[in-house]
């Protein structure tokens, strides 16, 4: 049986290609309805104040799986572990592409969240096989598929809603995850990790991690705050979009592809956060997704196709300034340790998915009320947050923060 221990401690190219796409068709399953809040109220029954819980379900039942099913990655056998949890949100998929009724589809909505937390088995799982000098790098290459997924999940959502209708989106889906079941099973490597700890010791460490490891604190509020204002954006911006400019949902699509180039930063943090420059960047995450609201406000009342441009480069600012401190923050609490790092991720990723959940709620009740003016305000002042949270971290503290 092969051990943690024991492991190659080399990933070959393809394998981190593999683990790259299938992080991306995971985590997709999270942002398809984003762009489609409209279509599925109307099917289901959903009113425009709680249109927002549409994604915000997935996003919470991700967190619990982040927080319930992401340790168990360091006790038991990672492929079976994986593949386990995928049936999940298959069940998920399945169920929101036949929902007859809001009820259905919010409970289908949980579990494809709690399924696709999956995709933070795999993450860790590549930091485990790559050498400590090129971890940085190899996680922001797998990362970088998965916001690919993130970020490609909306338009190919919308563009599947305009030729066939919303349902089929979750369909395809499912199709999708049974064939990557099956390619999991075959390719992904086995690792079962040295397990020292029964499943109620582990769930019961997860607060005394929390609590323990400042690092882990402040970079998953860090990352919590980008990503509130991230999911807002992308929850609210299509209905803005269909509203102001009339866009149609093929159109809405290609907006979405446009802020596919914000992946870009995901490698290019991963590198830079291997040369030191974490910090300096995280400041600089923050104070772009802020100008990135604000921006949308110029020229406002001005002609609209210079209005839908400065919102193409605002989505672009924004989705680069969320990927690029993703990547910051893993690479610093995945240093935390070898032995610990399933539950140190599970704890990052579920705190800063509440932080999206939260934007998401916030965004579809602030578009009811006051429309893109107010959503975008609560938008700009996230990062806000987070920035001044930022500007209490000293040096000292930053080279003290795995001794703790």
């Amino acid at each position: 049986m092969k051990t943690e221990n024991n492991m190659e401690k080399r990933i070959p190219g393809w394998l981190v290609l593999f683990l790259a796409a299938a992080c991306g068709l995971i985590v997709a399953n999270l942002y398809y309805a984003q762009p489609l809040v409209g279509p599925i109220s109307s099917s289901t029954g959903i009113s425009s104040d709680i249109a927002g819980f549409i994604v915000t379900m997935t996003q919470l039942g991700y967190a619990a799986g982040l927080l319930l099913l992401v340790p168990l990655s360091d006790l038991l056998e990672n492929r079976k572990l994986v593949v386990t949890i995928l049936a999940v949100a298959l069940l998920g998929l399945l169920g929101a592409g036949t929902a007859a009724n809001s009820a259905i589809f919010f409970a289908a909505a949980v579990l494809i969240g709690l399924g696709s937390a999956a995709a933070q088995i795999l993450v860790p799982l590549a930091a485990h096989m790559a050498p400590p000098e090129q971890r940085g790098s190899i996680v922001g290459n797998v990362m970088s598929g998965l916001l690919l997924g993130i970020m490609l999940a909306r338009p190919a959502s919308s563009l599947i809603t305009d030729l066939i209708n919303w349902r089929a989106v979750f369909i395809i889906s499912a199709v999708i995850i049974t064939l990557l079941v099956l390619l999991l099973r075959l390719f992904l490597p086995k690792r079962v990790p040295v397990a020292n700890e029964k499943y109620t010791e582990i769930l019961k460490s997860l607060f005394v991690l929390f609590k323990s490891k400042p690092v882990l604190r402040r970079r998953a509020f860090y990352q919590a705050a980008l990503f509130g204002s991230f999911s807002l954006f992308w929850t609210v911006v299509p209905l803005w979009l269909s509203k102001n400019y009339g866009l149609s949902q093929r159109e809405i699509a290609v907006f979405g592809f446009v802020g596919v180039a914000g992946a870009i930063a995901a490698p290019i943090a991963g590198r830079l956060a291997d040369r030191g420059l974490s910090r300096k960047l995280t400041g600089a995450a923050f104070l772009i997704a802020a100008f990135a609201f604000a921006f949308t406000h110029v020229l406002e009342d001005g002609n609209h196709m210079v209005s839908l441009v400065i919102f193409c480069i605002s989505a672009v600012l924004l989705d680069m300034s969320v990927s690029g401190n993703l990547v910051l923050g893993q690479q610093e609490v995945y240093a935390l340790g070898d032995e610990i790092r399933g539950r140190v991720n599970g704890i990052f990723m579920a705190v800063f998915f509440l932080g999206g959940a939260l934007g998401s709620a916030l965004g579809g009740w602030a578009y009811a009320q006051g429309s893109w003016k107010l959503a975008s305000i609560i938008g700009l002042v996230l990062p806000v947050i987070g920035f001044i949270y930022y500007l209490t971290e000293s040096k000292k503290r930053n080279r003290e923060k795995n001794i703790k």
